[in-house]
């Protein structure tokens, strides 16, 4: 019997390209998860600086196939080459960073409390911890980053870094640009002489298949980038597991904006504001979906800027028909729905799934009645929101759920006189943005791409940054062992050279 096969889709032409694709059944993802498992009783065991030669050999595998990952993405996404190429740049700049952060293994978090043997009334054990990789990791690729969130995405690039074997479930948007990058890793691992098994994927139609990816015995963490609804069914299905693990899942977020005067007057927020909401027509978890102020005259003036910036404003191609469909439905609601002002719409292009960036207004009181106000479209679509007063714009604050950022525009005097708004924020997003936008998440060590439920799944990590390492980690404590059986991050002589807490004080000493 011959495979069965599915094809990628170009949104430009709405016709779908010429490439087949086998899909894979359940005895290829068994196969490929006791790959895994055998192939992480070696990786768990190379040290850092190997693991940071793979990564930075996977960089230079990807480098070497640019121009080919820039055709079959562009033709697969309809994002345009310059996004394709700063996405490239992206996922080889987070390869590197991760070996960087592999060969300096600062993020076993090295405790040591020594021995006491002469306490009393009784004696003190050496007891030492530090993180150690949790095993192989399934990661799910995501629709709007077809490179910095997928293949070789910050999910497999952390879980990598750590020791950890991932199997990608590809997305079927874009699988030409899976397959290069795939390659390309392969490639990489038979140059540094590691298994196989430290890396493979499966392609699926349906959920079947990723359902059993997260519930099979041998995968120890999953990493998810995608939509509420679909990361909320993977999540139920790891809760119901005999043994659950990890679940990371980033399910997006409407990211509000609150705009004091001095903001609304500035003739830079329209710009700024509207940059972002047609940003890569509006396909980012960080995309502007909310923007809260205190009605007044400068608001009104405000909101008929936005609205000759937004009719201005030409649409591009959604990435899938799923999600042209979604964003389409939704603007249909919005348009019928009188709890909404339709304030204006840009104009469509001319290729199959492109549509019309859009801007809505509505007060503070209908949108505490209506909770679905507060639920992201994903698109060039923003909602601004009038309140009454300084408690309604409280109230709303209160009530909106759980979300990736917070921004807030204006000048210092006025955050200081609002602080209790800011205070609100922390305790529902996991960063604050001081007079810039959501859009645009640097890679670096201080980064939180994070938030409380249902932007993610697990408020205390990152998906972006070198923290999203630790997601993969477990410690584990060792109690009066020999030095032989320790960790290098915990042996007297510190062979890694790493800081280290000894009796509750950071150092890089010896013992």
């Amino acid at each position: 019997m011959n495979p069965k096969t599915i094809k990628t889709f170009n949104p430009r032409t709405g016709d779908f390209l010429d490439q087949n694709y086998i899909l894979s059944n359940l005895n290829d993802l068994n196969e490929k998860v006791s790959d895994a498992q055998l192939a992480f009783m070696v990786y768990r065991n190379t040290s850092g600086n190997e693991r940071a030669i793979l990564l930075e050999t996977i960089a230079e595998e990807i480098e070497s196939v640019t121009e080919e990952i820039l055709a079959i993405t562009t033709l697969e996404t309809g994002l345009h080459a310059g996004r394709i190429q700063g996405e490239t740049v992206r996922t080889i700049g987070q390869l590197r960073l991760f070996a960087e952060v592999a060969r300096k293994e600062f993020w076993l978090d090295a405790v040591i409390d020594t021995a006491l043997p002469d306490r009393r009334p009784l004696p003190k054990s050496d007891i030492r911890k530090c993180l150690i990789p949790i095993g192989p990791v399934a990661v799910f690729g995501a629709s709007n980053f077809p490179l910095a969130f997928s293949t070789a995405g910050g999910d497999t690039v952390s879980a990598m870094a750590s020791g950890n074997p991932v199997i990608v479930k590809a997305h079927n948007s874009h699988l030409g640009t899976h397959e290069c990058i795939a390659a390309a890793i392969t490639r990489a691992l038979e140059r540094c002489n590691l298994p196989k098994g430290i890396f493979s994927s499966i392609i699926a139609k349906g959920n079947e298949l990723g359902a059993a990816l997260v519930q099979h015995p041998g995968i120890k963490a999953v990493g998810f980038t995608g939509s509420y609804s679909g990361g909320t069914v993977l999540l139920d299905l790891v809760s119901k597991r005999k043994d659950p693990i990890p679940f990371y899942g980033e399910m997006g977020s409407v990211n509000p904006i609150i705009l004091f005067t001095s903001a609304l007057k500035d003739p830079k927020t329209v710009s700024s504001l509207i940059s972002s909401i047609n940003l890569g027509a509006g396909q980012f978890c960080t995309n502007p979906g909310l923007i809260l102020t205190i009605d007044s005259e400068a608001t009104q003036s405000f909101c008929l800027r936005m609205t000759e910036a937004i009719e201005q404003c030409v649409g591009e191609v959604m990435l899938n028909k799923a999600i042209y469909d979604s964003y389409e439905a939704n603007m249909a609601e919005i348009s019928a729905e009188k709890s909404y002002t339709l304030l204006g719409q840009g104009t469509k292009v001319a290729d199959a799934l492109s549509v019309k960036p859009s801007l809505a207004l509505t007060s503070g009181k209908k949108f505490l009645t209506h909770p679905k106000m507060g639920k992201e479209i994903f698109g060039p679509f923003s909602l601004i929101v009038s309140c009454e007063n300084d408690n309604e714009l409280s109230e709303i604050l209160m009530k909106i759920e759980g979300q990736l950022t917070f921004s807030f525009m204006g000048q210092e005097k006025e955050f200081n006189e609002q602080a209790h708004l800011i205070a609100l924020a922390k305790e529902k997003a996991g960063r604050i943005i001081f007079n810039g936008v959501p859009t645009g998440v640097e890679v670096g060590y201080a980064m939180i791409h994070g938030g409380p439920f249902p932007a993610t799944t697990a408020p205390n990590s990152t998906s972006v940054g070198t923290d999203a390492i630790r997601r993969f980690a477990r410690p584990v404590c060792y109690q009066d062992a020999p030095q032989s059986l320790l960790p290098m991050a915990l042996k007297d002589n510190n062979p890694l050279e790493i800081f280290r807490k000894i009796n509750g004080k950071w150092c890089q000493d010896k013992i």
